[in-house]
């Protein structure tokens, strides 16, 4: 009998294990505060956001392409990142563009103090202000991990989660193509996509080229590019509609 309980008990504690990995994981729910991973309209408006960095090699490389293309966007900045090339970021700020909070340290959030929590934000929040930007501050978490303490500090603080649904230099078939990334974004892009793209790596040269193939072959089928911020103004802060979907099995 008490090896039948303790094979249930364990298999109840994997159960339940899987069950917080994957909402740790999720970026359609978390147990506390708004978290978008798309916006919800018929509208051909599509977010482009990139994290990580800012860097010293590919800042101004992106920012021409984004000027290129009169594009703005949205940079989730680690505060490490900042300290170590702020002048780059000034250069985001400056450029116009959003700039949103990746942590400090970029490390996974999951597990992690109230304490940690907080100084990772803070001290980010604090860096990306002195760089002059005085626009809304959304919050991405590494690796989109998150459980209990982040999201109940983040609803206490008023700040929501931006998450995404596109991230095509994430899918290892197609991230070191940038045509192949290209075809994926036109074929699942929907009004409302958050797109996810790292730029600021030697190791992410395709994403880099695919850069400008997105933007414009998205031109073409119509699409707008807003800022995270210009998209909450006018589809969630005015309206108050989310798409936020339950964990599926």
């Amino acid at each position: 009998m008490k090896r039948v309980l303790f094979i249930i008990a364990a298999i109840l504690i994997i159960v339940v294990s899987l069950g917080f990995y994957k909402i740790s994981d999720s970026r359609e729910f978390q147990f506390f505060g708004v978290i978008i991973s798309r916006f919800i309209t018929p509208d051909k408006v599509v977010a482009l956001t990139f994290d990580d960095g800012p860097s010293k090699i590919f800042t101004d490389r992106i920012l021409n392409i984004l000027s290129n293309e009169n594009v703005k966007a949205t940079f989730y900045l680690t505060g490490n990142g900042i300290k170590d090339d702020f002048d780059d970021a000034k250069k985001i700020v400056k450029a116009g563009h959003d700039i949103g909070n990746h942590t400090y340290s970029h490390k996974r959030m999951a597990l992690k103090s109230w304490n940690f929590v907080k100084s990772e934000i803070e001290n980010t929040e604090k860096l990306i202000r002195e760089l002059g930007y005085i626009g809304e501050i959304t919050f991405r978490p590494p690796h989109c991990k998150k459980l209990l303490i982040l999201p109940y500090y983040l609803n206490k603080v008023n700040k929501k989660t931006i998450t995404w649904n596109l991230e095509p230099d994430s899918i290892d078939k197609i991230s070191e193509n940038s045509n192949e990334m290209v075809k994926y974004v036109l074929k699942n892009i929907e009004p409302g996509s958050i797109i996810l793209m790292h730029v600021m790596y030697k190791s992410r040269e395709a994403s880099i080229c695919a850069l400008p193939q997105i933007i414009q072959k998205l031109k073409k089928r119509g699409y707008s590019f807003l800022t995270i911020t210009e998209l909450l103004n006018k589809y969630y802060n005015s309206q108050s509609r989310i798409k936020q979907t339950d964990i599926k099995p």
